[in-house]
Formats: structure tokens, C-alpha cells, sequence
């Protein structure tokens, strides 16, 4: 198994036990390698939820350019709405888990088939 295997299989185990989802393995693979380089990445691999830019960016790169989302306050409330489901306690919020979160809240599957 590889190393990008072994991530998935980690943020399936997130889904699973702390987001409490049964992921779709297909599409979580997709989003991660979506992800490119950033999941090997200690600090780009994870997103930083309790600082705003960061939340922005996830919100104008990948809900609005990825998914082609119209910008507006739901975007934000997803945003939270997959922070808190996470835990807010949760040190590492991987980027591949919250994005895949993303997806399935909006429905956005087919950008991905």
C-alpha cells in the first residue's frame, strides 16, 4: 500500500469515527487526490478552522473555483457546519476529510465523476 493510500485509509477512519459518515471510497479518493501534493504536507494537509483567512480560502478555492458554488453566507455556514460535525476539539481537521464533507453537503459529487 502507498502512501497516499494510507492517508485515505486514514481520513476514512475520521469519517467513520469522528464525523460519523461511512465514507464513499471512490469519491473520497478523488477529492484527496484533488488535493495534490498538499496531503503530504504536515501543515497544508490539515485546515487551520479557528483562523478566518484560512476558512476564506477554503471558501473562494475550493467551494467557489472547484465547485462553482455562487459566493454568499451559506458557503460560510457549510464551512462551519462540517468544522463542528469534525469537532472543534479536533487538533487535525484533514483537508481531504473537510473537502469531502464539502462535497457531499452540496451535493457536488459529479465535479468529481
Amino acid at each position: 500500500m502507498g502512501k497516499r493510500d494510507e492517508l485515505i485509509e486514514k481520513y476514512a477512519e475520521d469519517l467513520r469515527g469522528k464525523c460519523g459518515m461511512e465514507p464513499d471510497m471512490d469519491l473520497l479518493t478523488k477529492v484527496t487526490i484533488g488535493c495534490g501534493p498538499s496531503i503530504y504536507n504536515a501543515d497544508a494537509s490539515t485546515v487551520a478552522a479557528s483562523q478566518d483567512h484560512e476558512l476564506e480560502t477554503v471558501k473562494d478555492s475550493f467551494l467557489v473555483k472547484k465547485l462553482g458554488l455562487e459566493d454568499g453566507p451559506e458557503l460560510m455556514d457549510a464551512i462551519h457546519s462540517v468544522i463542528e460535525t469534525y469537532g472543534h476539539s479536533e487538533r487535525n481537521k484533514y483537508r481531504a476529510v473537510v473537502y469531502y464533507m464539502l462535497v457531499k453537503h452540496f451535493g457536488k459529487d459529479s465535479v468529481y465523476a
